[in-house]
């Protein structure tokens, strides 16, 4: 199985900055495109940010010019840049890969969710 161990996240005043991360690791052969996505009570969770393996990278209209997706390929491993956070950025935010495994099947998996609260 694949799995994406997330980590950052927190609490941050409004205007302030943080820094997520997504490691894919086990049976992974290629993590094709990867992205994160949040969600906060009572909403549907929704696209924040992909980026393929070329590194070409989709904003959600809310992010963008505050948020940079990044990626190691080497690492199998994500990155999410967030500056002059909002608290309407609050939400969890879940990391996803779509990935092709050891047994060559290529599957959407998603990680456990990162907290993220911007609040003064």
């Amino acid at each position: 199985q694949v799995q994406l161990v997330e980590s950052g996240g927190g609490l941050v005043q409004p205007g302030g900055s943080l820094s997520l991360s997504c490691a894919a690791s086990g049976s992974i052969l290629q993590a094709h495109g990867m992205g994160w996505y949040r969600q906060s009570p009572g909403n549907e969770r929704e696209l924040v940010a992909l980026i393929t393996p070329e590194s070409t990278t989709t904003y959600a209209d809310s992010v963008k010019g505050r948020f940079t997706i990044s990626r190691d390929n080497a690492k199998n491993t994500v990155y999410l840049q967030m500056n002059n956070l909002k608290p309407e950025d609050t939400a969890v935010y879940y990391c996803n890969a779509r990935a092709t495994t050891t047994q060559y099947r290529t599957l959407n998996f998603w990680g456990q969710g990162t907290q993220v609260t911007v609040s003064s």
